[in-house]
């Protein structure tokens, strides 16, 4: 009898809590009424299958239960009753697949009229790609990824010349314009999702994955991975900015183009490796986002997976031994070489290392050294 009590509770407050919860799908950022639907017809079936089997339960537990001078008639076939439940289950999983099918079907084809938008994930960054002022996107091809060139562009390709790109974690798009995304991954599984707009696409390595929305409401909402991929997946987030056309387009033409990128990389090249130089900084600034060091380490001073960079040149580092290290050119030099040799205290060693030339490796500290702390050469080693 108890157990009945409680799976009747249970029931009632399960479907009580659905009807009273404050966690209502929001209609802020998406015009997907069709997956909305879906999602309906999906909580109503298994919401009734949940009612009926726990019903279901507590009816038998009332009458079955034990009675002396009775005993359990032995019933190993009820063909009837299986009948009626292979009916019943075949009629529930159509109902579940057969819209979800016509849904995706939608989702993956977007309008003529889309805006298309490449984004590209990398442990544990973002990055998003637009076409320029000719309207195409360049070709890609795995065998021209580099540091330098992450996404991978073709640079004998003239259409991608003018591409966009975008390396921090902050997108904007435009407001009632279809979007199309197309998806990929540089190195593990990862999955690009905006909870407000109830959309969300796989990235898969070695495949272009595609999905598309529309963005409905201004404002700023929260880019998240939802595949775990790796020990900096809760730190890969980022946001996208929804806003009128005019402003879209205002911010796009303030990023930098792949032409442009590839007479600054250039310059910075040229740039005496022997010093923190602002070319060898900004040099430095882009391979920590190629790299994907900025998802662990910060240039504000706040907390992440590993120490801020922010006034960390010149200082005294204590490392998980309980001895000193000053933080100098050197030090740099051998922690970037070599991260699990030492250990700075209060931090996990899980930094992977990076087969870097001395160039790259320069730029580095230059640009670490460029976040400030005291100089190196008048802060007094331990």
């Amino acid at each position: 009898m108890a157990l009945a009590i409680a799976l009747v509770l249970i029931v009632v407050l399960a479907v009580g809590f659905h009807v009273a919860s404050p966690w209502w799908i929001t209609p802020i950022a998406s015009n997907w009424g069709r997956m909305d639907d879906t999602l309906t017809i999906t909580i109503v079936i298994t919401g009734v299958l949940f009612v009926a089997i726990n019903l279901f339960v507590v009816a038998a537990l009332l009458r079955y239960r034990h009675k002396d001078g009775h005993r359990a008639s032995y019933e190993p076939h009820n063909r009837r009753l299986e009948w009626w439940l292979i009916g019943v289950t075949t009629v529930g999983v159509a109902a579940l697949l057969a819209p979800g099918l016509f849904v995706y079907a939608d989702y993956v084809r977007p309008p003529p009229n889309a805006l298309q938008m490449e984004v590209l994930g990398q442990q544990w960054q973002w990055r998003f790609r637009f076409a320029g002022p000719g309207g195409k996107l360049g070709t890609t091809d795995v065998r021209y990824m580099t540091n330098d060139n992450p996404f991978g562009m073709n640079p004998a390709d003239p259409n991608g010349r003018d591409n966009y790109l975008i390396d921090t974690p902050e997108l904007h798009l435009p407001i009632n314009r279809p979007i199309q995304v197309l998806a990929r991954s540089r190195d593990v599984l990862h999955d690009f999702y905006v909870p407000p707009f109830r959309a969300r696409m796989n990235m898969v390595p070695g495949m272009v994955t595609t999905f598309w929305f529309t963005p409905t409401k201004a404002g700023r909402y929260d880019i998240l991975c939802a595949q775990l991929c790796g020990i900096g997946h809760a730190n890969m987030r980022g946001v996208v900015v929804v806003e009128d056309e005019a402003a879209f387009a205002r911010w796009l033409a303030q990023q930098t183009t792949f032409e442009q990128r590839q007479k600054a990389k250039a310059q910075a090249a040229s740039a005496s490796a022997g010093g923190p130089s602002q070319a060898l900084a900004e040099q430095g600034r882009t391979l920590a986002q190629a790299k994907g060091c900025v998802a662990c380490h910060s240039v504000d001073g706040s907390p992440g997976v590993g120490p801020t960079w922010k006034g960390l040149y010149g200082k005294t580092e204590t490392m998980a031994d309980g001895s000193t290290a000053h933080v100098d050119e050197a030090y740099l030099r051998a922690f970037i070489r070599d991260p699990k040799a030492r250990v700075v205290k209060g931090f996990a060693p899980i930094m992977p290392s990076f087969d870097l030339s001395e160039q790259e490796l320069s730029a580095l500290v230059a640009y670490i050294q460029a976040q400030g702390g005291a100089p190196a050469a008048t802060t007094a080693k331990p």
